[in-house]
């Protein structure tokens, strides 16, 4: 299975990267209908064929669902960028790609004999996207990175958690998806770029790079505090009410983003006479008087379940949502209505869930299924004979 038609199926991505960052990127352009070659180190392949959860599919092995997830509907070819024969194939898919894609540290491109000067010279019209921990510049390009490393160093770890609380990790591995979202980015850039020029050009993406971009809110109130935020918990720095309440049988949450929406909560919690209230009489205000805030609504919400409240505020027109599990998440309506829960398989075949592909477009389809992750070295036949070798 092949990936689907899309807007980007007349590219070839030769992908020499692993784990997460540079995967993801390729990821989102095998979606977008990219044809995706993985060139991978002949011992083991990429290293997140060997990082859990696993499950042993019909096959009888044990394969990696992060793996087969991130590298769905890629080829596999495995090479030895130090064997000449090896090479002799990469130098023949690097004749014939749009882009190439990888995820070293800077200079190692360079010692095997791959640096950007001299594939721009062989191959013009070719784009090289390298993301890296903390780019090709700077004292500490040349240090190694994971997602935790730049999520501590970025500041996104100093405004996430409790106020007092441990250190707190993002639940997710923002930090390689952020690079690999912006490596998409770069890349789409560079294309339309080469359409108007003809020459390719060199993308430079670092994690820790975008951990700054992400910080939003956080960078604005340091640029005018000169104090270095800390974390909140769940709600909102600079709009109130935008938290989790807590209802009687758990958790909701409500963005009440402006003096409008504030009033509508108020009459939909038969709360109206506080409308009256200087205290509550701007954002501004209700943002000082946040905890109060807070104790005022859930006296309220606190009598009755998230089931009473949501079609009320729903139907008040309010911002809110119920606070879902990652199974609930999957499951909900909306999320399946949009096709954001696809199949795809292991490697031998065995049915997988997985995250569907959020960018909708008018002129293409956004397939149920998508095709299999590569087995390790699965494609080399065919890649060899297409390329005559």
């Amino acid at each position: 299975m092949s990936p689907p038609p899309g807007p980007l199926d007349d590219l070839l991505i030769i992908d020499l990267s692993r784990v997460l960052a540079g995967p993801y990127a390729t990821m989102v352009l095998s979606d977008l209908g990219a044809r995706v070659i993985k060139v991978e180190n002949p011992a083991g392949g990429d290293d997140s064929r060997h990082i859990g959860p696993f499950q042993t599919g019909t096959s009888g092995n044990a394969q990696s669902a992060y793996f087969a997830s991130i590298n769905r509907g890629k080829q596999s070819i495995a090479l030895d960028l130090k064997a000449p024969a090896d090479r002799a194939v990469f130098e023949a898919l690097l004749a014939r790609a749009d882009v190439l894609v990888d995820n070293y540290r800077p200079g190692v491109m360079a010692r095997l004999g791959y640096g950007w000067e001299v594939l721009h010279a062989r191959h013009p019209r070719l784009i090289h996207a390298a993301a890296s921990g903390f780019g090709q510049t700077g004292p500490d390009a040349h240090k190694a990175a994971y997602d935790m490393v730049v999520q501590a160093m970025g500041g996104i770890m100093s405004v996430t958690g409790w106020p007092g609380g441990p250190p707190t990790r993002v639940g997710t591995s923002i930090g390689d998806i952020t690079a690999g979202l912006f490596t998409v980015i770069g890349i789409l850039s560079a294309l339309h770029d080469r359409a108007r020029t003809g020459e390719g050009q060199f993308v430079d993406v670092a994690m820790l790079d975008g951990q700054i971009a992400i910080l939003e809110n956080a960078v604005a109130r340091y640029a005018v505090t000169g104090v270095a935020p800390g974390p909140l918990g769940a709600r909102h720095p600079s709009i109130t009410p935008f938290a989790a309440y807590r209802c009687a049988d758990g958790h909701i949450v409500i963005a009440a983003g402006n003096d409008a929406l504030w009033a509508a909560l108020l009459d939909a919690l038969d709360l109206g006479a506080l409308k009256a209230n200087p205290r509550f009489a701007s954002n501004a205000l209700r943002s000082e008087a946040a905890e109060t805030v807070t104790t005022v609504l859930e006296a309220t919400l606190m009598t009755a379940p998230a089931a009473h409240w949501l079609p009320r505020l729903e139907a008040a027109g309010v911002p809110c949502g119920p606070l879902q599990d990652v199974a609930q998440a999957l499951a909900h309506p909306q999320v399946r209505a949009r096709n954001m829960v696809i199949t795809t398989a292991f490697p031998d075949g065995t049915p997988l869930l997985a995250a569907g592909n959020p960018v909708k477009l008018s002129a293409h389809a956004d397939p149920a299924t998508r095709a299999a992750a590569p087995a390790l070295d699965g494609d080399r036949s065919a890649i060899l004979k297409e390329l005559g070798l």
